[in-house]
């Protein structure tokens, strides 16, 4: 115990500072600001997901026609970019794109669901893709969750809404 005591009077006496004495501060350089450069927001590569690229211009529109249906999408008074046609007695829907050059080539459809290449081929008006009615590619395109895409050289990139008009076709060629 005697040892103890003595120690811990010479700790609390170390901490001690006489009355009037100025505390001891070391000189500690400032560090010298420098401007700190504007870190650059982070931009995402365009297309690394497609569901956040802008929706291509335009709306769907649906008519009856005497041997099936057709939905067309642009923008009101110009040509139709896209075209789903149904032909009722042959059970089979044309998916038709307008382009300037109509050769022959691979697009990409794009959905929520599902990724698929289909060959189109120069038809009136454009290139297309004949697909019977029952193909899951069509549910696929109609249930995407707001919009699909259709890519490829012969027809650029469309992204496209995914609304009732799309399936209207389709249960129409599927009698």
């Amino acid at each position: 115990m005697r040892i103890l005591f003595p120690l811990a009077t010479i700790v609390l006496l170390a901490g001690c500072v006489p009355p009037g004495a100025p505390p001891a501060t070391e000189e500690v350089p400032s560090p010298v600001q420098r401007p700190v450069p504007a870190r650059p927001s982070p931009v995402a590569p365009a297309g690394s997901d497609w569901r956040d690229l802008p929706r291509t211009p335009g709306d769907w529109q649906y008519r009856g026609l005497g041997t099936g249906s057709a939905a067309t999408y642009g923008v009101r008074g110009a040509a139709p970019m896209v075209t789903l046609r149904c032909d009722r007695p042959a059970r089979q829907v044309t998916l038709l794109f307008a382009t300037a050059r109509p050769t022959a080539g691979m697009v990409t459809v794009r959905t929520t669901s599902t990724q698929r290449n289909l060959t189109v081929q120069p038809m009136a008006g454009g290139v297309g893709v004949v697909l019977p009615a029952t193909d899951r590619l069509l549910d696929a395109i109609g249930f995407s969750r707001g919009r699909f895409m259709i890519e490829g050289v012969p027809v650029g990139r469309l992204v496209l809404p995914a609304w009732a008009e799309v399936l209207r076709v389709t249960e129409d060629c599927r009698g």
